[in-house]
């Protein structure tokens, strides 16, 4: 009964993505929506994309493992991020009118770090996209009690995802985003009464996880994992900051402050919410003990599910596993879509400049068809668990895009050879700390990703301080925050 009502739920989203498709007529419509998106559909697109499988599942089951301060990078990075964006980029972003955040650096640094950012950004989904296709075996898996293989189920949520995706575009997207934003929230509230019920309250839970010393943010007193904090907190809030699926909700929105925020909204709520997958799964160390620990060190990823299908009444059960692929549906559409548009706007519609708008909608529907197939095949074959796999994920981002965002956006002096120079560094410099020759064996203690963005910085620095040796169009900056670029060039969507 269980698994009727859950495909039940699951088909009837399905259908209203796929009725959101006749709302797309071109590229901006598939892209973002036409920029037509009111306040709570804003919010409910950014909270439901953020609130996915790693926070249903992948936070909860390394809190249980090793506390606070495990999960420094989601959810208190990850909802920082959103907030920062609200605050510092929304708002000069959403005036460039533009169709893709690699438009931003194809007109501030031009083709070189257009191309070189875009690939760093589409790489990144990988992770984050085959995190929400891992969930989604796990649950079919679950819910068929075995019947449906992990695989199967990994293909069979791809393919219906896609189906609306393909179709709908940013439209689908962020009406079904607004619907399984409020099945989300009212699912994890309905479950989290009936397990504070079976275990005498929040109070006694807290303090349970208090005694066990679960509550410990701060890392220790040495350099080691002061660094590790940091780089792992900073991974999650600034890596993520230079992503297309945070840049589509800003420039989905109807106003400029919807767009800010809706955005800083989104993120407050994604913190909130994110804590009670922790307080449920924590629960089941005090209502069945003994499965947390055949579970914890194996598959620590189903304790929170099993415990809802073994203690929780049915109409909970139904909440919760609606809440659940709510949160990795809204996730996995959205990021199956943020890379395959600007893969196609700033990747191939250079390579072929005469293309029609009617052929660049085409090209995105069609990438977005081989970036599903590519990422389902990818969370087949990684060992990496949820979260993990979605921490890392942005660590390319962090080490050779976000210099050049944060310094194209804030910093007058930043040129093409600098952000060329930042890109560079960064890259090579992640990439040997993560290859590990002796050389720089005194430098891990700083992580890879964080050596990476330091040496980002740098290049950055010496690239625009010093000649230059690559065109640059020094009233770009003042350009791009006055609007001047959109009279200067023909931007899709200007």
């Amino acid at each position: 009964m269980l698994f009727g009502f859950v495909i039940a739920y699951w088909v009837i989203s399905v259908a209203i993505g796929l009725w959101a498709g006749r709302l797309v007529h071109n590229a901006r419509d598939f892209a973002i929506a036409g920029r037509n998106l009111p306040f709570y559909v804003v919010t409910a697109t950014v909270f439901a994309t953020w609130f996915g499988s790693e926070t249903v599942l992948g936070i909860p089951a390394t809190f249980l493992q090793g506390g606070l301060n495990s999960i420094v990078a989601d959810p208190f990075g990850a909802s920082l991020c959103l907030i920062l964006v609200g605050l510092f980029f929304a708002a000069p972003l959403y005036r460039m009118k533009l169709l893709t955040i690699g438009d931003f650096y194809k007109l501030r640094y031009g083709r070189k770090v257009e191309f070189m950012t875009t690939i760093a950004i589409v790489i990144s989904y990988l992770g984050w996209v085959g995190a929400q296709i891992t969930a989604l075996g796990l649950v079919f898996n679950l819910l068929s009690d075995g019947a449906i293989t992990n695989v199967q189920g990994m293909w069979i949520g791809s393919i219906t995802i896609l189906i609306y995706t393909f179709f709908g575009g940013m439209w689908a997207v962020a009406i079904t985003d607004f619907i399984q934003m409020i099945v989300i929230v009212l699912g994890m509230l309905w479950i989290g009464g009936e397990i504070s019920g079976q275990v005498g309250g929040v109070g006694v839970v807290a303090e349970h996880a208090w005694n066990a010393g679960k509550f410990n943010f701060w890392p220790e007193h040495n350099f080691a994992a002061i660094a590790g904090f940091i780089a792992a907190w900073c991974t999650m809030m600034f890596g993520s900051i230079p992503q297309q699926d945070v840049f589509q909700r800003v420039q989905s929105a109807k106003t400029i402050k919807i767009a800010v925020w809706a955005t800083v909204l989104g993120g407050v709520m994604y913190f909130v919410f994110a804590f009670i997958p922790m307080f449920l799964a924590y629960s089941a160390t005090l209502l069945d003990p003994h499965m947390v620990s055949s579970l914890i060190d194996s598959e620590p990823q189903k304790i929170l599910p099993t415990l809802v299908m073994t203690k929780a009444p049915l109409i909970a059960q139904i909440l919760f596993f609606g809440a659940l692929l709510s949160a990795i549906k809204s996730c996995a559409s959205a990021t199956l879509l943020a890379p395959s548009v600007t893969f196609t706007e700033n990747i191939l519609k250079p390579m072929f400049p005469k293309m029609t708008d009617k052929q660049l909608l085409r090209n995105m529907r069609i990438v977005t068809v081989c970036f599903t197939i590519i990422v389902t095949l990818y969370a087949m074959h990684s060992k990496a668990s949820i979260f993990k796999m979605v921490e890392n994920a942005y660590q390319v981002t962090l080490v050779a895009a976000f210099i050049p965002l944060l310094c194209g956006v804030y910093w007058s002096k930043a040129t093409n050879q600098g952000a060329l120079f930042a890109v560079v560094m960064g890259l090579v410099t992640w990439i040997t700390m993560l290859i590990g020759p002796a050389f720089v064996e005194p430098l891990q203690v700083l992580t890879p990703q964080g050596v990476g963005v330091i040496a980002s910085a740098l290049g950055m620095l010496i690239g625009s301080l010093i000649p230059q040796y690559a065109s640059h169009d020094p009233h770009i900056h003042h350009k791009l925050r006055t609007g001047q670029h959109l009279k200067d060039q023909n931007v899709l969507g200007g």
